[in-house]
């Protein structure tokens, strides 16, 4: 099998395992994780690293959220101005960044930390969504000066696409159970004042103002309270059934 081959094979493995773990239901830094272990092991990198722009904040950042380094110095908390350095240039710009030698590059600013991890060459990819909407960035470094070749660089590509499916399917997710579970919360306080109003003789008002007021007082939530007061009445009617 010629080598070309290999590298070959060994790309479609690697998108191969992304791909299975996209669909499986591990959680997303585990999934992150994951990438860059895969990406690094395939291409021989010496470091590979996915920065997720976090808009959460007023004022949104680039963090640092998966690599496979074990260096102190690379893996410390880390987080990026939207318009900082190379990865922020990516952001901002939505295009890929290729560096043969990043310590003669005025826009790679930790100089100093990549000359002690012996770092070179960098690529940097956009993660972008369906929108097309940058949601991060896919960094890998080479510890010798090296030309990026097409293949290399449309693998890149490909992890960056999939890392940013991995991240969007996540947040779907997320944002799924959060609203089936406001759903539910809302359907178990109905059903726990509506109890109340007949057992008690209260308004609607009155009702969800007891939940409340017993929400507080034991420090658990309206939920809890509403459940408890299900339960109750399941018990009683069962006893006395």
């Amino acid at each position: 099998m010629t080598e070309h081959k290999k590298t070959y094979d060994g790309y479609i493995q690697a998108l191969s395992d992304i791909s299975s773990a996209i669909t499986s239901e591990l959680y997303l830094e585990d999934i992150l994780k994951l990438i860059v272990l895969v990406t690094a092991r395939v291409t021989g990198m010496e470091i590979c690293s996915l920065w997720i722009v976090d808009d959460s904040k007023k004022k949104p950042q680039i963090r640092l959220k998966a690599t496979q380094s074990i260096s102190p110095e690379y893996i410390k908390d880390r987080s990026l101005e939207m318009d900082e350095g190379v990865v922020g240039h990516v952001v901002t710009h939505k295009k890929p960044v290729i560096l043969k030698d990043i310590n003669h590059s005025r826009r790679f600013k930790e100089k100093e930390m990549a000359k002690k991890l012996g770092l070179v060459s960098m690529a940097s990819i956009p993660l972008i969504s369906r929108e097309n909407k940058v949601i991060g960035v896919l960094n890998c470094f080479t510890a010798k000066p090296h030309d990026f070749s097409s293949t290399e660089i449309n693998l890149l590509r490909a992890v960056a696409n999939q890392s940013a499916v991995a991240i969007v399917n996540t947040e779907l997710m997320v944002k799924t159970k959060v609203i089936q579970e406001e759903l539910e919360s809302r359907k178990k306080i109905e059903q726990a004042k509506e109890i109340l109003m007949v057992n008690r003789h209260l308004t609607g008002d009155q009702a969800y103002q007891w939940l409340r007021k017993r929400s507080m007082d034991s420090r658990k939530s309206i939920r809890e309270v509403a459940e408890a007061v299900i339960l109750s009445t399941e018990i009683f009617n069962n006893t006395n059934g």
